[in-house]
């Protein structure tokens, strides 16, 4: 799914779409959001109200990415490259780790 491209490959090419610090600062903030949504979603039919917390950091996570490009004056790297949709959250980590 990923092609022949090692996991270090592709969060250096998505770092190299998020240099501003705004950007990065956003997607720090974004990304988890995101995740956090999903797994919301997924325990949402489980735990009532559950969905409205998921679609709302969903929203709100996704903001942050476009506010972030904004500032970084490209498109997001999933335009280019729908994979780029996985990347965001290894780049997370690999930030935290302060390897990103």
């Amino acid at each position: 799914m990923l092609g022949n491209r090692s996991n270090e490959e592709w969060v250096a090419e998505y770092a190299t779409g998020h240099t501003h610090p705004v950007n990065r600062a956003c997607h720090t903030v974004g990304i988890p959001m995101i995740a956090v949504s999903l797994l919301l979603a997924l325990a949402s039919p489980f735990v009532f109200g559950m969905w409205r917390w998921a679609l709302l950091l969903f929203v709100v996570g996704w903001v942050f990415q476009f506010v972030g490009h904004y500032y970084e004056k490209k498109p997001p790297e999933f335009l280019k490259d729908w994979r780029f949709l996985f990347v965001g959250l290894r780049w997370w980590f690999a930030k935290l780790r302060g390897k990103a």
